[in-house]
């Protein structure tokens, strides 16, 4: 790695030329590489759907791996961190093949591999940090079995991934929001003095999906598919363990979460117990405010965003009182 060859008073050179590095790659490869993704076929559940069709889909391909080798080449390595960002590609991967098939894989395979990805990243996390957590709010540390810790961290990961994936479906949507809660999490890892090399990363992640965005501002030019989705979920969840304190996921992805999640919850409860809740809701949410409250896509994305922007400066504010 580039980073352990140089004295310390070039680090902060080499971290703006990987910024750089991550950023350029990912609009080059984009611009040479779209032409080779599968196409969309439409979503034919999803409001306005068959406007997608015959769009290039599974971009995340292209700004998941250049992410992962700015960062193999000027990010500060351990062992915790490759494993996360083999884990990282490896979802990427199982959503690009879904992303490729000509049939949409089936829950239960997807439901399998998230478990499998989910149990990896719990086992890596309790090898190398400690097992506790914090209430950041209130400067509690609580020291709980690591069983349980390894349970609630599978249970935040799926939740991440699924909410993230669920939430891919106007352009720019997705990836804004979780550029502003990743974001968001860095600041946090700075108040709190948390994160270390890894908010390097989060930096380096940002600016791949920034790149992107670049080519999928509505009206978009291609689009994630699940390979960008489900990554991205994924390092939202490994970020905010990375702080310690993994309840502040719920304000810093509250928007992601009841975007994505409320149809999650809604389809657990007819499928289970035959609950029918939100029978007047469209989802996801940017579904509904489209159709029924008449938003364009641009008053969607920028609205969900300002939201969570507000959500996220509350949440930084509050941890520095």
């Amino acid at each position: 790695m580039l980073y352990s060859m140089i004295s310390e008073e070039f680090h902060s050179l080499l971290a703006l030329a990987g910024i750089i590095f991550a950023f350029g790659v990912t609009v080059a490869a984009t611009a040479k590489l779209q032409g080779a993704l599968p196409k969309d076929h439409g979503r034919e559940y999803a409001y306005d759907g068959a406007k997608s069709a015959g769009k290039p889909r599974g971009a995340g391909i292209i700004f998941v791996l250049a992410f992962a080798g700015a960062a193999a080449l000027f990010a500060p390595m351990d062992a915790e961190r490759i494993i996360y960002l083999i884990l990282i590609v490896i979802c990427m991967m199982t959503g690009f093949l879904d992303d490729a098939s000509e049939k949409p894989w089936g829950e239960l395979r997807k439901g399998f591999l998230d478990l499998c990805v989910a149990a990896l990243t719990a086992m890596t996390f309790l090898k190398y940090n400690p097992k506790t957590i914090e209430l950041a709010f209130f400067q509690v540390q609580l020291a709980i079995p690591a069983w349980l810790y390894a349970l609630l961290i599978v249970i935040l990961v799926w939740v991440s991934v699924n909410v993230t994936n669920c939430s891919d479906g106007v352009d720019g949507l997705s990836g804004t929001l979780t550029i502003i809660s990743i974001m968001t999490i860095y600041a946090v890892d700075r108040v709190l003095e948390r994160g270390g090399d890894f908010c390097y990363l989060i930096l380096l992640f940002a600016v791949c999906i920034l790149a992107y965005l670049w080519y999928n501002a509505a009206p978009s030019k291609l689009m994630m598919g699940d390979a960008g989705s489900r990554a991205m979920g994924l390092f939202i969840s490994i970020a905010i363990l990375k702080t310690y304190s993994p309840l502040l996921y719920i304000p810093i992805a509250l928007v992601l979460i009841l975007d994505g999640g409320l149809g999650l919850v809604k389809q657990a409860l007819i499928r289970g117990p035959k609950i029918h809740i939100l029978t007047n809701v469209r989802l996801p949410l940017h579904d509904h405010v489209r159709k029924k409250w008449g938003w364009s896509n641009t008053q969607t994305v920028f609205r969900f965003a300002i939201v969570q922007i507000l959500l996220g400066v509350a949440v930084v504010y509050g941890l520095r009182i």
